[in-house]
């Protein structure tokens, strides 16, 4: 169990809440040199695999926070997956994925996995970041000039200055409570009694999913392996169904028992852990509130289906932790609302997405039940029907109308890395061997070049204004990957793309004059 902290009088940053999101929240402030103090009420790393499916996005995220070797030691990556009618299948789908790329399209672990190995990097910069375990934030009180906050810890209420308080404190946030603001948006009947149990299997690494199986009539059943030895089985409830009776050991050994024998796993098995999900779709209008910000479940729920929650909380984590750093640094605190602006907007694309998934795995009613059977039933032999079963996996949103999207200058081949959108990996040769692009992000603004010969003076006098300036030329990028993932046709392949801290592009000009760029950082109070 993780040591208790003592807590500081005044911190920069106060992290209320140290899950997945906290924690690579105060990891990738460190990285920018910001010091933070997390508060976590519970007394250690939480119990149960609860979200267990990594973006390849979210690796990027964590491999910036410190937890990426830790992380593709013990994850299992995966691809795809399969979906069954009752014991037929009815969908095979594979996720975009290459031998070059640097992290699988998805990997399963389990959550205490991801917040031991960030708080094990946070760890390593001690005079940065202090995590104080067993300590709850219980009252805040914003005010222009900073958050106090009550912490209770140890029978004793300690109260802490903070210039910035980050609400990462789940779906139930004290500090959401405390300032009187309400979350918008849908709440599913549908419920599912999540069990993770131990047994040796020789399964491939996929998701897999059974609509109305003979082991458990009626019901949707989710399958993932994790490491360890562990299957995470989620399973629906029928309507009539008692939920406390369900939370039983009694209720839940003969379905999962039912299930195992239906799929020919008939290894010995061991019930590990068990709890209750139903599906929300729900969001805070505004993650800004004065010195308070909100991100992972504090700010937005969205449905397990499409495995978009944590996923959008890591992405909460990496757009804050930059934006944050820049205006403890001097700019303008204005900065913060694009912040909003752009996770707000990413929340609601998450929800309608999951909402889609959320009728398709548990109908709310008998309308969508009806729906679903005939789209099984037609799915079996029109594969054009398939697709309407693809639970539609994570992936990163795009900011198309952020209102720090800078401009477009000239023309380009392809809109995958136009301003606002994640900046496209590319493997490429440089002097100590391959590496892959997304390694260069993270931390400063980073300015790709694009062309052939010395760098002009210009773009060398980048450096000198915290900028990166990142030359590929056509040898470094022998494959052609980056040239035609950031837009350049082959015959004239000179441009320039500047790729914000948290990995997405903010704007990208043909030749090499780095001028529109820099006025673009200007305008946004990012550059002196």
């Amino acid at each position: 169990m993780p040591a208790t902290q003592t807590l500081p009088a005044r911190v920069p940053v106060l992290i209320a809440g140290g899950g997945p999101v906290g924690l690579t929240l105060a990891a990738l402030l460190a990285r920018h040199g910001v010091a933070s103090l997390v508060a976590e009420a519970d007394a250690g790393y939480c119990t149960g695999s609860r979200a267990i499916c990594i973006s390849r996005r979210s690796q990027e995220i964590l491999a910036w926070a410190g937890a990426g070797e830790a992380l593709a030691r013990k994850a299992l990556p995966w691809t795809g997956g399969r979906s069954f009618h009752r014991d037929a299948e009815v969908l095979q789908f594979q996720m975009p994925s290459e031998p070059a790329q640097r992290f699988a399209p998805m990997v399963n672990i389990q959550q205490f996995y991801v917040e031991q190995y960030v708080h094990e990097a946070l760890q390593r910069a001690p005079e940065l970041a202090q995590v104080a375990w067993s300590a709850r934030v219980a009252a805040v009180q914003p005010s222009d000039e900073g958050v106090r906050v009550e912490v209770e810890q140890g029978g004793s209420t300690h109260v802490v200055q903070a210039d910035w308080l980050l609400a990462c404190d789940g779906g139930r946030s004290t500090v959401r409570e405390q300032l009187g603001l309400q979350f918008e948006g849908t709440q599913y009947e549908g419920r599912y009694v999540i069990v993770d149990i131990v047994q040796k299997t020789r399964r491939p690494v996929e998701r897999l999913a059974w609509f109305d199986p003979p082991s458990n009539p009626g019901s949707t059943i989710l399958m993932h392996r994790q490491p360890d030895d562990v299957w995470r089985i989620d399973y629906q409830l029928r309507d009539d169904e008692d939920a406390e009776q369900a939370l039983k050991p009694e209720h839940i050994l003969p379905r999962v028992q039912s299930h195992l024998a239906m799929v020919g796993e008939d290894a010995p098995w061991q019930l590990l852990w068990a709890s209750m999900y139903n599906a929300k779709c729900l969001t805070l209008p505004a993650y800004r509130h004065g010195r308070v910000l909100f991100a992972g479940d504090a700010a937005h729920l969205v449905p397990i289906f499409g495995v978009r929650g944590l996923n959008s909380g890591l992405d909460d984590a990496a757009n804050l932790a930059w934006k944050l750093a820049a205006v403890l640094e001097g700019a303008d605190a204005a900065l913060l609302d694009t912040y909003s602006h752009e996770r707000v907007q990413a929340a609601r694309e998450n929800i309608a997405y999951g909402s889609k998934s959320t009728e398709f795995m548990a109908p709310p009613d008998f309308a969508f039940r009806l729906l679903r059977e005939a789209t099984l039933r037609v799915a079996l032999d029109d594969p054009a029907v398939r697709p309407l079963i693809n639970p539609r996996q994570s992936a990163p949103v795009a900011y198309r109308d952020s209102p720090l999207n800078g401009p477009e200058l000239g023309a380009w081949s392809s809109d995958a890395a136009a301003p606002g959108q994640p900046a496209p990996e590319a493997l490429l040769a440089g002097p100590q061997g391959s590496f892959h692009l997304t390694q260069c992000f993270g931390v400063d603004f980073t300015c790709l070049v694009f062309g052939d010969g010395p760098l002009p003076q210009a773009l060398a006098a980048l450096a000198r204004q915290g900028i990166a300036v990142l030359d590929i030329p056509p040898e470094a990028d022998s494959r052609g990957q980056a040239r035609e993932r950031y837009g350049l046709a082959q015959g004239d392949a000179t441009g320039l793309v500047l790729v914000r801290p948290d990995g997405y592009v903010l704007a990208r000009c043909r030749g090499r004059d780095p001028a529109p760029l820099t006025a673009a950082l200007r305008q946004q109070g990012l550059l002196a």
